[in-house]
């Protein structure tokens, strides 16, 4: 798909009155020594090559042995640049020899902070590995991801704290959730971003939103495996006589889900019914044996399988969206018709998203190296951070102009 976000690079210098769209990057030729935590498949190492930026890896750092997997076929990073846990960064080897420090700390950790005020609030969380890293290595601009739930985690506390801790650290940051949606990727997924810069005079503000000229359709593949689509036997767990008197689906959320792990890959839909409902229910499998044995939801089917959810979660069950769902590190199970995202092709027959899609939808391209399962592939890519709205930043800030490169 053709890049409509970035343009050729070139020594001239940028306006600052022009559109995120329409700015060119400062000092061509010029490397960026970046640094990332909880690197990932290395999003901002991606939207560094899509811009056509040379990059010197200072490290890297994932627990995750598949995302190191992924990473290191993609990028030229040493092995002893690379950490497996964080809390060994010795930030002091780095001191001010990065440009750019990129991560996004799990934030489950944060239930106890509040309590007091700052650093050290943070000790014992991975965000305090973030923030010493910042403090000993002195990178010129680091980026902070994380999820739009931070801002109200812990009733405000959590964010509270974090921010009292880059006030310590002496850096000038700003942060704004921010959508892929309105960065040119078919994508609802609101996350915060939070940028900060060692140099207290630089002022900015956030890229602009573009107008969407894309949708999930256009990231779809042509030809598709067969594992993908719904099986038999998924519309079979879901209507036959058998399961349903063994109680093997919630209804209502009051009878619990049976499932082996086997059956992950099986559509096993939550029924929802309200006042008057019985008597259609009783006729829905009254006659379930006429409904056509395919390899898809007839209609008929559809309405039960694709249920809006439970009693206490409710969402709008939809197929072939134009803007698909947030992508999420439990795709691999796709059970969930109301939050995962599923399309039909081939006279109906509906299918989840491929491990190469939902890449594209976190704006990775068909270049990007796959070399572990489809199951830590989804997993991968709903950890990820959305290349194209890191794109949007990394132009808007000029990160050329950051580089220590001679």
């Amino acid at each position: 798909m053709e890049d409509t976000l970035t343009k050729p690079l070139n020594s001239e210098t940028m306006n600052d009155d022009k559109h995120w769209t329409e700015k060119i990057l400062s000092q061509e030729g010029k490397a960026i020594k970046v640094a990332t935590m909880f690197s990932g498949i290395g999003a901002i190492e991606y939207a560094l090559q899509r811009l056509n930026i040379k990059t010197d890896i200072v490290f890297a750092s994932d627990i995750d042995k598949f995302a190191k997997q992924t990473y290191m076929a993609n990028y030229k990073v040493i092995d002893h640049h690379w950490y497996d846990d964080v809390q060994h960064i010795d930030g002091t080897k780095y001191h001010k020899k990065i440009d750019l420090l990129v991560g996004g700390s799990p934030c489950q950790s944060f239930s106890m902070v509040g309590k007091r005020k700052g650093f050290n609030d943070t000790r014992g969380t991975l965000f305090y590995d973030f923030a010493r890293v910042i403090k000993e290595s002195q990178p010129k601009v680091f980026i902070f991801e994380n999820v739009k739930g931070l801002l109200s985690h812990d009733k405000g506390n959590t964010f509270s704290v974090i921010k009292s801790t880059f006030d310590e650290l002496g850096y000038k940051y700003y942060y704004q959730t921010l959508n892929a949606k309105d960065y040119g990727v078919p994508q609802h997924r609101e996350r915060i971003f939070i940028i900060g810069f060692r140099d207290s005079s630089i002022d900015f503000s956030f890229p602009s939103p573009v107008e969407l000229e894309h949708t999930m359709q256009d990231f779809l593949e042509d030809c598709i495996d067969s594992k993908y689509y719904l099986k038999e036997k998924g519309v079979k767990f879901v209507t036959s006589s058998k399961n349903r008197k063994k109680r093997y689906t919630q209804i209502n959320g009051d009878v619990a889900l049976c499932q082996k792990a086997n059956q992950q890959f099986n559509w096993h839909g939550d029924f929802v019914f309200e006042e008057g409902d019985k008597q259609e229910y009783d006729e829905f499998f009254f006659d379930v044996n006429e409904v056509e044995e395919k390899y898809y939801l007839s209609d008929k089917v559809k309405k039960y399988v694709l249920s809006e959810g439970t009693k206490n979660f409710k969402t709008t069950v939809k197929t072939d969206l134009k803007v698909a769902r947030p992508l999420l590190q439990s795709m691999h199970k796709m059970h969930r018709s109301g939050v995962d995202n599923y399309v039909t092709h081939n006279q109906g027959r509906i299918r989840k998203l491929t491990p190469r899609e939902c890449l594209r939808l976190m704006g990775f391209r068909d270049d990007f190296k796959q070399v572990v399962s489809d199951t830590q592939l989804y997993r991968q890519a709903g950890n990820s951070i959305v290349v194209d709205v890191l794109i949007a930043i990394l132009k808007q800030i000029d990160i050329t102009k950051f580089s220590t490169d001679k």
